[in-house]
């Protein structure tokens, strides 16, 4: 796929994330979702436990739905305006896929090990969008963490890690800011 490491160091820093809101169609299709989600699997994932799921949104009016029975639940005095912000991410961008954490139980490999390879898979699956051509971008907010949306994508103690929004960017994308490597980076001794 690439000739050269330069090749590899240009495609990663070409890797932005799109605003939900401003994707439209396309997004891929079934056949590009399978092989996206394929690539994302291939991550690190010390003790071969594979302690991640995906939930593939089809029914963008039913997980709608959800999310108004989740934030009415949680808000029972809102707003229909606040309502209908609160839910507007379930009909952005073409694609939607839920990023499950799914720990395992493991003697040997610790929990922050199977977060990190949940991370991995997340990004994997921001990059082999990307090389498909898309735009993703990985949210989570209140969703992620509300027990109806939860009891209804999770089984056990699976957690929601983020949704996965794809499509084709109907704007350019911006550029945000990125540390100073002087300031993160540290030498040792």
């Amino acid at each position: 796929m690439f000739n050269d490491l330069s090749s590899v160091a240009t495609y990663l820093k070409t890797r932005r994330s799109g605003k939900p809101r401003d994707m439209v169609a396309p997004g891929p299709d079934a056949q590009m979702l399978d092989q996206i989600l394929q690539t994302a699997m291939r991550t690190p994932d010390h003790g071969k436990l594979f302690p991640w799921r995906f939930v593939q949104i089809n029914d963008r009016a039913a997980f709608a739905e959800l999310m108004k029975t989740a934030f009415c639940t949680a808000n029972p005095d809102a707003r229909p305006a606040q309502i209908d912000a609160a839910i507007a991410s379930a009909h952005m961008a073409p694609t939607l896929v839920i990023l499950l954490f799914a720990p395992q139980p493991s003697t040997k490999i610790p929990l922050w090990e199977q977060q990190m390879s949940v991370g991995a898979v997340a990004m994997n699956l921001l990059h082999a969008a990307h090389a498909q051509g898309f735009v993703a971008s990985w949210i989570t907010g209140w969703a992620s963490c509300d027990p109806v949306i939860h009891a209804a994508l999770c089984k056990g103690a699976e957690r929601i890690a983020g949704m996965f929004f794809m499509g084709t960017p109907a704007l350019a994308l911006e550029e945000r800011p990125r540390p100073v490597p002087g300031d993160i980076i540290r030498q040792w001794p």
